[in-house]
């Protein structure tokens, strides 16, 4: 069976400088998860053209569009850059100057050509999962995405909030309160 390797990491896009390029409806959907997952983030959307979709959503959430076609330049002061033009052409170009940044990137629909996915996510208040097909099947992702958001009940940060109030009571050595905090929780796991 083959193995999925991605490492997993949570950003904090709202101090990360972000670029979507593209305005039609795969960047409308980029923007739209980023938006969904960090209301907060610094982001910036380029393209010639924009979706009504597009220019709504950017309103909405105080997010700057730059009409104008992608060059290279483009991609100065930025740490993450997601492609989703509707030209594969200039997408290959965008990954290019990208990586010639060592910039992180993002092709839409190009597995091949991304240094991270933008897979299912389900947030509970505090609680975040990442679910991730490692490119295979958004499919997948999205109807896990849908099962986990049913199974997990909405008074979870409740829970979450209580275990990080008795952490900060846990005297002794760090491996004393992680047995402690194992302990409590060892009932939460269906097995």
């Amino acid at each position: 069976m083959e193995k999925n390797e991605l490492y997993p990491i949570f950003l904090k896009v709202s101090k990360l400088n972000v670029m979507i390029l593209g305005g039609g409806s795969v960047g409308f959907e980029k923007l739209s998860f980023l938006l969904k997952s960090s209301p907060n983030a610094n982001v910036v959307v380029t393209a010639k053209e924009f979706s009504k979709e597009m220019i709504s959503l950017a309103k909405e959430f105080d997010i700057p569009l730059m009409w104008r076609p992608y060059s290279k330049n483009l991609l100065h002061k930025q740490h993450m850059v997601i492609a989703a033009t509707n030209d594969k052409d200039v997408n290959k170009e965008i990954h290019r100057d990208a990586k010639a940044k060592q910039l992180l990137v993002n092709v839409a629909d190009t597995p091949e050509l991304c240094d991270f996915y933008l897979g299912g996510i389900v947030t509970k208040g505090n609680v975040k999962i990442a679910i991730s097909t490692n490119g295979k099947s958004p499919t997948m992702a999205k109807r896990l995405r849908q099962f986990f958001e049913e199974v997990i009940p909405e008074n979870i940060d409740d829970l979450v909030e209580n275990l990080n109030f008795y952490r900060t009571t846990i005297k002794g050595k760090f491996t004393d309160k992680v047995s402690k905090l194992n302990e409590l929780t060892q009932g939460f796991i269906v097995k």
